[in-house]
């Protein structure tokens, strides 16, 4: 755990970013609070990098945006979960990081328009997940996706889905990612950690929140989802059988904890994993990537893990 300030230009950023958002954001009806988020994403985006693809596909009952970076030969797919709490986010408030994930990548990356909590809860976004997962190894080919090299990415409580997803791939015995990368994400029901105590009132996202959150998705605590490996990954017994995996945390996250215990645990059953905490940045800094050059740096080390699962099935040196 780091001493580390939060970065001054992060910094400026989240005060810039609490300025121009509602002051009483928690205490918001739950739709004004997912406008008033895609607002904000959409205020710290920047333009789509030039040449690539982009296309809105609706899959059965289920819409997806796919990124595509110039180019002819079939590339590494990636499946990206947004985060929001499981209750708010969308390709809109994830647009321009899943638009520069690919470009940067080289990737082909579909993220998937999943039912949000509390009016789908646990497990309709992995449900969706699933079916996404689905529709890219048997008809990704047509966009270019190379089916047998699919990385599995999300942040926050796309992080939980995306682990989630490879969980429930191993009990179904299914063919498994060819790796994951896990940024800040939501893994345990544990509230009482380290991270959580030293940054439940972090200005990025609370303990508060997050419990909220996490009764919005999975039911109150104490109920049947809250002992599920596929709800909370870090209560997995085991490991095995996971693909290599690229852990991003924050320092200044409550959230720190659960990725450094799934990392303990994906090391603990022998899968290659890299664990890397970035010292002076808070919970959702990928948002701030234009404005803090600290973020970036993370973004761009991020970007470099997805290629390198992507390519080679492996992470980087």
């Amino acid at each position: 755990m780091t001493d580390t300030p939060i970065d001054h230009e992060m910094q400026a950023f989240l005060a810039e970013q609490a300025r121009q958002s509602p002051p009483d954001f928690a205490s918001l009806p739950l739709q004004d609070q997912r406008k008033a988020w895609e607002d904000s994403c959409k205020r710290a985006s920047r333009p789509r990098p030039p040449g690539l693809m982009v296309e809105d596909i609706d899959i059965g009952s289920l819409a997806v945006r796919v990124y595509r970076p110039p180019g002819e030969s079939p590339k590494p797919g990636v499946l990206y979960l947004h985060g929001g709490g499981w209750t708010m986010g969308s390709c809109e408030t994830h647009d321009g990081i899943g638009a520069e994930f690919a470009a940067m990548a080289d990737v082909t990356l579909v993220m998937p328009e999943y039912r949000l909590a509390p009016e789908h809860p646990f497990p309709a976004a992995i449900e969706d997940g699933l079916k996404a997962l689905e529709w890219m190894r048997s008809t990704g080919r047509a966009l270019g996706i190379d089916p047998a090299r699919i990385v599995a990415a999300g942040d926050s409580a796309g992080g939980q889905m995306a682990a989630g997803l490879a969980l429930a791939l191993k009990r179904d015995g299914l063919p498994q990612f060819r790796g994951m990368v896990l940024i800040y994400p939501a893994l345990g029901c544990d509230f009482e950690t380290e991270s959580y105590r030293r940054h439940g009132d972090s200005p990025s996202l609370s303990r508060d929140e997050t419990i909220a959150y996490a009764e919005s998705a999975f039911g109150a605590r104490g109920g049947p989802n809250w002992s599920d490996p596929i709800a909370f990954p870090n209560l997995a017994r085991s490991a095995a059988g996971l693909p290599p995996t690229y852990i991003s945390v924050a320092a200044h996250d409550p959230l720190r904890d659960d990725g450094l215990i799934f990392a303990r645990k994906l090391a603990a059953a022998g899968v290659p994993v890299r664990f890397h905490e970035e010292a002076a940045l808070p919970h959702s800094f990928m948002h701030a990537r234009h404005a803090s050059t600290a973020a970036m740096a993370g973004f761009r080390r991020i970007a470099d893990a997805i290629r390198h699962l992507g390519d080679e099935g492996a992470l980087p040196a």
